[in-house]
């Protein structure tokens, strides 16, 4: 069936910071912050104006034929320029964006995309893909001299569900289309993607398929590689479009070539995508822990029973009192359960239970229902959903704020956490004079590891909070690849995980990679500096 597109909102993104200009801390908020972090500033960093960046004019302009999918205006070009990592928000506070794009296109269907990978490429322009523009990598920016212009290739116009087939529970999407937008248009199906990355609100299908995406949930499907039933890609070599099927052993997969590509080898324009009954039944709840390593072995128990909760996210006490879940130095483990089919109170019980038998304390177990009763699950969730905010808030008192994720097998789990509060703890002390908060967290559990994803908070040096934050990030490499843990779970490559990516592949992989860059991009033109030199 054909469906139409959904009607967008009028609320304004920020062009500078996370989410929603209207949601951006004020002043007495940004205060309020940095009075909880030594050495900030004693006022808040004015909010950047666009004017003030000076921006140029175009280094290339598209033909006549092309120009009705092209702007050169300034603001959404500075809007286009960087993510949404601190390093972007901090040089747009300080007047120092980078790059920015000489225009800015929105297609609306592959021809569109090929036309303007053909122009590029005759005009040695840089083509930069950008979905919604959450990457907190440096991946949707320019950084070098070789191009002569840059595009950012936005590909939120092609933003329609195009067919649902419910008897295969799948759907044909185009990329460019939004997370909200997505259910949406699902939700009357009695459908989910059920894929919800903390970006959700301000990132596109398309993004998450080239970054390998991770969602909310712990267990069982947390990568958008799960869901993907079939892609399209346009690339300046032609168009690889994969047969749609449940599955093949028909050689290498070619969707896992595009896969985590983050927009070097193709633009992917659409795929078919599996989908999942919304969850009807519902229960959640949160235990205590004295002991961080208890916890930890609580979760491991947890994610090799056959229980898959949906959410089984430890916050060790620092997370724990920054999203407001306890204040009495515990860790705590956020559990929740849910089912299309049948209540989750009693699978809920069992967890309670393996929780209990390793010190856990649950004072409440809630009822299944269709949100969570418990006090800490809530403040857990409005905090998860606020902190991206809030970074930008400490961003204009001068703090330094990071985070990282990682995975890592059990028996690694324990020393690697261990060694990223010592080590980066230390690092961010002598770089900035002030102690450091190093939190961490599970997002996402297996029953062979984990993944970790800390957060690291400090008092900055005026005018060098990108130095300082370069700084801990390579500090932070050093520690996970000397503890053989990803350099990402679920945030992608990009431009600033390159260094240790490089040193994680195999080199024999690295050759084919080439390769293939070399063969579907022979130009170099696409997103240049990511995953591969061109």
């Amino acid at each position: 069936m054909s469906v139409e597109t959904v009607a967008r909102t009028s609320r304004s993104r920020s062009w500078w910071g996370w989410g929603w200009a209207d949601a951006q801390p004020d002043e007495e908020e940004c205060l309020a912050l940095g009075a909880l972090v030594p050495g900030t500033l004693p006022r808040p960093l004015p909010v950047p104006e666009v004017a003030d960046l000076r921006i140029g004019r175009p280094a290339a302009e598209v033909p006549r034929s092309l120009a009705h999918r092209v702007t050169y205006d300034p603001l959404p070009r500075a809007a286009h320029a960087m993510g949404k990592a601190f390093r972007d928000v901090m040089r747009a506070l300080r007047g120092r964006p980078g790059r920015i794009p000489d225009l800015v296109a929105h297609p609306r269907c592959d021809q569109d995309v090929s036309d303007l990978l053909e122009w590029a490429g005759e005009q040695r322009v840089a083509v930069i893909p950008y979905g919604g523009g959450s990457s907190v990598v440096g991946g949707v920016e320019y950084r070098g001299e070789a191009h002569r212009a840059v595009l950012s290739l936005d590909l939120t116009a092609m933003d329609r569900v195009l067919e649902i087939d419910t008897d295969s529970r799948a759907a044909r999407v185009q990329a460019g289309v939004l997370g909200p937008a997505l259910e949406d248009r699902l939700r009357p199906h009695g459908l989910t993607l059920r894929h919800f990355p903390q970006s959700f609100e301000f990132s596109t299908l398309g993004g998450w398929l080239a970054t390998r995406a991770g969602g909310h949930y712990a267990t069982g499907r947390t990568h958008i590689d799960d869901f993907t039933q079939s892609l399209r890609v346009v690339t300046p070599a032609g168009t690889s479009a994969s047969w749609r099927l449940p599955a093949s052993g028909a050689g290498p997969s070619p969707d896992r070539l595009f896969l985590g590509s983050e927009g070097t080898l193709g633009v992917i324009t659409e795929a078919w995508m599996r989908l999942q009954e919304r969850p009807r039944h519902k229960a959640s709840a949160a235990v205590s822990f004295t002991d961080f390593h208890d916890a930890l072995r609580a979760v491991r128990a947890l994610a090799q029973s056959d229980l898959a909760p949906a959410n089984c996210r430890l916050l060790d006490s620092g997370e724990a009192a920054l999203s407001g879940a306890t204040r009495d130095g515990c860790a705590v483990l956020v559990l929740g359960l849910e089912s299309s089919t049948a209540p989750v109170d009693d699978r809920l019980g069992q967890a309670l239970e393996l929780a209990r038998a390793h010190g856990g304390r649950a004072d409440a177990e809630p009822a299944d229902r269709g949100a969570p009763a418990d006090d800490a699950v809530g403040a857990w969730r409005s905090a998860f959903l606020r902190m991206p905010y809030l970074r930008d808030g400490l961003a204009r008192m001068g703090a330094v704020t990071e985070t990282f994720e990682t995975a890592t097998t059990w028996d690694r789990l324990p020393a690697l956490i261990d060694a990223v509060r010592t080590e980066v703890g230390a690092a961010a002390r002598e770089a900035t004079g002030h102690p450091a908060i190093v939190n961490c967290r599970l997002t996402h559990v297996y029953p062979d590891g984990a993944a970790p994803y800390f957060t690291v908070i400090a008092g900055g040096r005026p005018g060098d909070e990108v130095a300082v934050w370069d700084d801990l990030k390579a500090v932070a490499g050093d520690v996970l690849h000397r503890h053989r843990a990803t350099i990402t779970h679920h945030h992608a490559v990009g431009r600033d995980h390159r260094p240790q990516y490089d040193l994680q592949r195999p080199d024999p992989f690295a050759q084919a990679l080439r390769a293939v860059k070399q063969t579907l991009d022979p130009g170099g033109i696409l997103n240049p500096g990511v995953l591969i030199d061109s």
